[in-house]
């Protein structure tokens, strides 16, 4: 039986709950560094203040710290709404897409000895497009990792290319022999909420882009179908 419409936006909405959850690690450390800095700081400053005398220039410089790290820190709250499908954005091109995404699964995916490697015509560029739909195409570039991650067991890297203009390419490629560690495959039982090539229509389908599929590849183009 096909699923319905409907059945499909639960689906990816699950998906969606799912990638969100992989990437909090990373999101909650982004927010939680500055917090560290925060208190450190803080401390330094209530030692200052009580010394016999006081350190004018010392002082200054601890609060500007502390001012640097309340904006990072705001900053990483407001990102949270990056990830708000309906929240108007200003888009995202497609160096930055690739930037921030591998930014925040790289520490997770070599935790499984699974690299991932950005080919160098990605790197940003001046007049760039921008693409509409930032927080979908975040969401598709995650669920097009994870698919690779769960369904290629002996992936060792999954490359990263800019396929034509418009579109990318995610590559899984084999480990090499040698590269194998029995602690790390230990470590990579199957997940229980595998991404898999249904979840990964679902979720293209209900944002509105397609997806090529292969065992070993993704292709998705950066504009809605």
């Amino acid at each position: 039986m096909k699923a319905s419409p409907g059945a499909r936006s639960w689906i990816a909405a699950g998906v969606r709950h799912e990638l969100l959850t992989r990437a909090l690690p990373a999101l909650r450390h982004d927010m939680a560094a500055p917090v560290s800095v925060i208190r450190m700081a803080l401390l330094m400053l209530k030692r200052q203040i009580g010394a016999p005398s006081i350190d004018g220039a010392a002082c200054e410089e601890r609060v500007a710290l502390i001012d640097n790290q309340v904006s990072e820190l705001v900053e990483g709250i407001r990102s949270l709404r990056d990830w708000e499908l309906a929240t108007v954005d200003d888009g995202i091109t497609r160096s930055a897409l690739v930037a921030q995404c591998v930014s925040l699964m790289r520490a997770a995916f070599d935790m499984h000895g699974v690299a991932l490697d950005v080919d160098p015509a990605l790197e940003p560029r001046a007049h760039e497009p921008r693409r509409p739909q930032g927080a979908a195409l975040r969401y598709l570039f995650l669920g097009g990792l994870g698919y690779l991650h769960d369904g290629a067991s002996d992936a060792g890297a999954i490359r990263i290319e800019a396929d034509g203009e418009d579109a990318l390419r995610l590559s899984a490629l084999p480990r090499e022999s040698s590269g194998v560690s029995p602690v790390l495959d230990a470590h990579r039982a199957p997940r229980a909420l595998a991404i898999d090539a249904i979840a990964l229509q679902s979720l293209a389908e209900d944002l509105g882009y397609t997806v090529a599929l292969e065992r070993d590849s993704v292709r998705f183009p950066l504009a809605t179908a």
